[in-house]
């Protein structure tokens, strides 16, 4: 088992929840025969003792790449929580992402081509589908709006 965790940390960044639920469906593939299945806990805070693991720097690297992405500060909230990172961990992450959550927009709207990275005006149902794709990827809906109601071309920039 403390080999399977080596092989895992090694090759990816992970958080403590998913090296942990990746041990134990390994367990669960190979059909664990002993009465006394491994520590997992155990192994994984191990791996953390020994600095395989940081949570707080895994939520801060995974924040930083939704942003660039162009996903917004609410699915990036959603993937922190999926991994398991606790408040303490998350909080500058969460920092990060806010800060970065006009840029990440920006990109989100240039990659689809909305607002004003669109060629022409967008009729009104186009308009709510992008509106909605926006919400989807965790923008605000201010921000959402702003840039799928802008012209193309036009030149908009945050609110202070």
């Amino acid at each position: 088992m403390n080999r399977l965790a080596i092989r895992y940390v090694e090759r990816y960044a992970t958080s403590r929840k998913k090296l942990a639920v990746y041990l134990q469906r390994k367990i669960g593939e190979r059909e664990w025969q002993d009465a006394d299945p491994p520590a997992v806990e155990e192994l994984v805070e191990r791996m953390a003792s020994l600095g395989y693991i940081d949570d707080a720097l895994y939520a801060q690297n995974k924040a930083s790449a939704l942003n660039r992405r162009g996903y917004g500060t609410r699915r990036v909230a959603h993937a922190l929580y999926q991994a398991g990172i606790g408040e303490a961990d998350g909080r500058e992450a969460f920092q990060i992402s806010e800060s970065n959550s006009w840029m990440a927009a920006d990109k989100f709207a240039r990659k689809r081509r909305i607002g004003p990275y669109a060629e022409t005006q967008q009729e009104a149902d186009k308009c709510r589908k992008q509106l909605q794709a926006f919400l989807r990827a965790g923008h605000d809906f201010d921000v959402a709006s702003r840039f799928v109601f802008a012209k193309p071309g036009e030149d908009i920039t945050p609110e202070d």
